[in-house]
């Protein structure tokens, strides 16, 4: 009896030995890239609000739960926007947009394309506007996601990824709502993903 389970485990274990060894490699993958920030500026005040576009950092990690369903954590530092109306500066704010996504992940020979769909929470700070301008601090709103991993060596990949976030706050004056500025922005982004 005990010959029979100490074979059971070690079949196990060779199984599960077998299985990894198949799955050559790790299930996380961190990349770093250089993001193009390029807002809708949508604005339904009579303001005419904008936020200029710029370029960013971006960190994401990634764990697999299998070769083709992943989650994605997307980090930044916050970022500093110049606030406009009507084309003149008008002030400034921070935001800090850290976005969550699932992925799926296509099996394809020579490079590997994803979509993702999932939610950004962005947290606006060091907001400076004029006396009795304010804004929401907080915005939570979908998130789509679309990219490719092309192999340039053993756990090494080349990253294009673009996303569509979803970003508004709510505009008031003298505490009197006056509409919604959505930022909405489309962020380009190229990198480099190491998998492990």
């Amino acid at each position: 009896m005990k010959k029979n389970l100490l074979a059971v485990v070690a079949l196990c274990v060779l199984s599960s030995g077998a299985a990894m060894a198949q799955q050559a490699e790790g299930p996380w993958m961190v990349r770093a890239r250089a993001v193009h920030l390029d807002s809708a500026n949508k604005d339904s005040t009579p303001l005419g609000l904008a936020i200029n576009d710029k370029t960013i950092p971006e960190v994401d990690v990634t764990y697999f739960f299998n070769q083709n369903i992943a989650a994605e954590l997307i980090l930044t530092v916050p970022q500093k926007h110049t606030l406009s109306a009507g084309g003149t500066a008008i002030g400034s704010l921070k935001h800090l947009p850290p976005t969550l996504l699932v992925q799926y992940h296509f099996n394809a020979p020579g490079f590997k394309p994803y979509v993702g769909a999932g939610v950004n929470y962005t947290r606006f700070s060091g907001v400076r506007l004029p006396a009795g301008v304010d804004i929401d601090r907080n915005s939570v709103g979908p998130a789509l996601q679309v990219g490719v991993d092309i192999p340039l060596a053993k756990n090494l990949y080349l990253n294009f990824d673009v996303k569509k976030v979803f970003i508004k706050t709510d505009v008031s004056a003298g505490g009197a709502k006056l509409g919604t500025f959505k930022a909405d922005p489309v962020l380009v982004g190229v990198g480099l993903g190491w998998r492990f």
